[in-house]
């Protein structure tokens, strides 16, 4: 009887040891998981909130969200984002030399249509007829690739002045431009950025550095 109660004692000794290491194991992948856990928390929280358009910071509620690239040199197109959305680039394959525009309702922020305009080589009278047909209340986007200028007349870019441009009557061969105007807004627009075509301070060999804007625009209520 005696050999039977030491093989019964070694099996419950077998039994409490696997499951002394089933614990053990059990708690591992426990203590295992909530670092995992913790870990990952940890790299979710630092990860960088996302801004639309990949803005620096969000913009306040109530107000539109922008950004806008130039043209690189004759190689990139330029590039227009809003709302999160890219209206026009190179990828979307709708841009062109010269000045391309985007239109978008300041009430509702929808894209209502975008073109390019040829300076170098196309016909001001077809950006003149874009401009005119532009309704109250939208706004306007553009931006510059390659050479915005050469065929620009005093009535092209006096209406690009009344959509609250300040740099437009200067805008020379191969500057780079980016604006961010309304049509009638009475005043100048603050979003604009104009570099010259200049060979001494020339980023690319014939031409500037690209221009990078953002912004918050407000919405219109009324």
């Amino acid at each position: 009887g005696v050999r039977i109660g030491h093989k019964h004692d070694r099996l419950l000794k077998l039994a409490v040891l696997v499951s002394i290491l089933f614990l053990a194991v059990f708690l591992a992948f426990e203590l295992l998981e909530s670092r995992v856990n913790f870990n990952l928390g940890k790299v979710l929280a630092t990860r960088p909130p996302h801004h639309k358009c990949g803005l620096s910071k969000s913009c306040p509620e109530d107000h539109f969200v922008f950004k806008i690239t130039s043209g690189a040199a004759s190689v990139v197109g330029p590039k227009m984002c809003f709302q999160d959305n890219v209206l026009m680039s190179g990828v979307k394959n709708n841009v062109g030399r010269g000045i391309n525009i985007a239109l978008i309702n300041g009430k509702t922020g929808e894209l209502i249509r975008t073109d390019s305009f040829d300076m170098w080589s196309g016909d001001v009278n077809q950006l003149i007829k874009f401009l005119k047909e532009i309704e109250d209340g939208s706004i306007v986007m553009m931006a510059t690739f390659d050479d915005p200028a050469t065929k620009l007349n005093d009535e092209a870019r006096n209406l690009i002045a009344d959509l609250g441009s300040s740099s437009i009557g200067i805008l020379g061969f191969r500057d780079n431009w980016v604006f961010v105007g309304g049509k009638g807004i009475k005043t100048k627009s603050p979003f604009e950025q104009h570099i010259k075509n200049n060979a001494e301070t020339n980023k690319y060999e014939g031409w500037p550095e690209v221009l990078e804007m953002e912004g918050c625009i407000p919405i219109k209520h009324q």
